[in-house]
Formats: structure tokens, C-alpha cells, sequence
């Protein structure tokens, strides 16, 4: 077990899986939009990806680089960014893979919510995958109660910008993208939904 942590870290099992399905093959440009501390870059830093990440809290920011500087050192401290990610400096169709866990569901509204999907879509090249995980009202809802617009109070207590269903369909033909994976949800028991969204950009 603790040499299964030295390699992946806590990656989100999801992403994991889209590694064990061949979606991110070695050498890949990878951007983690929102990336925190990293906890999902430990085994992309180790294996010689081409690393990037951006978040609004510095020190997340300076956390990753940090663990970039140990297992990458290769790898320019540049790549990691103090940005939101509606306003990221990346250049646009320059990666391979975007990651967004458990990111875009703290949105204020409807605007900022596209702006952040939108900010984290548009470095992705065509052909390349958008992998997303977020708060959702998908099975929970008769659970999740409104409070105004597309924000929520889930049962764990906690407010969420929350999607659907035919909100994430909606987004990705705007986006002009393809469903790689059917739309997979996990309901977390009297607490929240967490719905993975894969993508390929046309």
C-alpha cells in the first residue's frame, strides 16, 4: 500500500482511470486546472509528463511547485500558475489532457461557471480530453435544496454551484465536444453526488 502512495499519490480513482484506459500516454502536455497542492500530479511528475497547473491560492501554488521541484526538477516553475482559471495565461490548443476535480462546482453563478469552463477548455488542442469531476443533482434530487439559481445546499451541509444532466450535454455541444464515457455518477450517502464528465474537443 505505501508503495502504491509513493507512485500515484491521492489521485482521484477516476483520473487513475483514464490512465489505465491509455488516455494520457506518456510525453502528454497535461494541464491541472485548479490544481491545489497537486494531489493528482504526483505519478505525471515521476513519469516525465509535461506538467502545468493553475490556482487562485498561492499556497497551493507553492506547494506544487515544490513537489515539482522534488520529482521534477526539470520542469520550469512557470508551469504553475497563481490564476483563476477563467484568466489563464496558457496558450490556447497547447495540451494534451486538462484536469478539473472538484473544481468547477465552487462557481458563484451561471456566468462564472461558464467562464471557468470555458478558461479551462480553451488550452486544450483538438483531439485532446477534458476530464472532469463536480457536484451534481444527479441522483440526489430530492435531496439538494435550491437556494437561488444553479447554487444548492447539499445534505453534508455544504453550498455548491450544481449541474445536470441536459446542463453538461448543453455545455459540451457549445464547447464542441464528444462524450468519450458515458456521464458516471457517484452518490456519496446523505452528503453529495460527484458526476465524472470525459470529453474529447473536436
Amino acid at each position: 500500500m505505501a508503495e502504491l502512495e509513493s507512485i500515484f499519490g491521492p489521485i482521484d480513482i477516476y483520473l487513475f482511470d483514464q490512465l489505465l484506459k491509455g488516455r494520457i500516454p506518456k510525453g502528454a502536455r497535461v494541464l491541472d486546472a485548479g490544481c491545489g497542492s497537486g494531489r493528482n500530479l504526483r505519478y505525471l511528475l515521476q513519469e516525465g509528463y509535461e506538467v502545468f497547473g493553475a490556482d487562485v491560492d498561492a499556497d497551493a501554488i507553492e506547494a506544487v511547485r515544490g513537489q515539482a521541484r522534488e520529482l521534477a526538477p526539470r520542469l520550469p516553475g512557470s508551469n504553475f500558475r497563481l490564476e483563476p482559471l477563467e484568466a489563464m495565461t496558457f496558450e490556447d490548443a497547447s495540451v494534451d489532457f486538462v484536469i478539473s476535480s472538484a473544481v468547477l462546482h465552487f462557481a458563484r453563478d451561471d456566468d462564472e461557471f461558464q467562464a471557468m469552463l470555458h478558461g479551462s477548455w480553451r488550452p486544450l488542442r483538438p483531439g485532446g480530453i477534458f476530464f472532469c469531476r463536480l457536484a451534481s443533482t444527479i441522483g440526489i434530487e430530492n435531496q439538494a435544496r435550491r437556494i437561488e439559481g444553479r447554487r444548492f445546499r447539499l445534505p453534508d451541509g455544504s453550498t455548491r454551484y450544481l449541474v445536470d444532466e441536459a446542463i453538461l450535454a448543453e455545455a459540451g455541444a457549445r464547447l464542441g465536444g464528444e462524450l468519450v464515457d458515458p456521464l458516471k455518477t457517484t452518490i456519496v450517502q446523505n452528503q453529495r453526488a460527484m458526476t465524472t464528465w470525459v470529453m474529447r474537443k473536436l
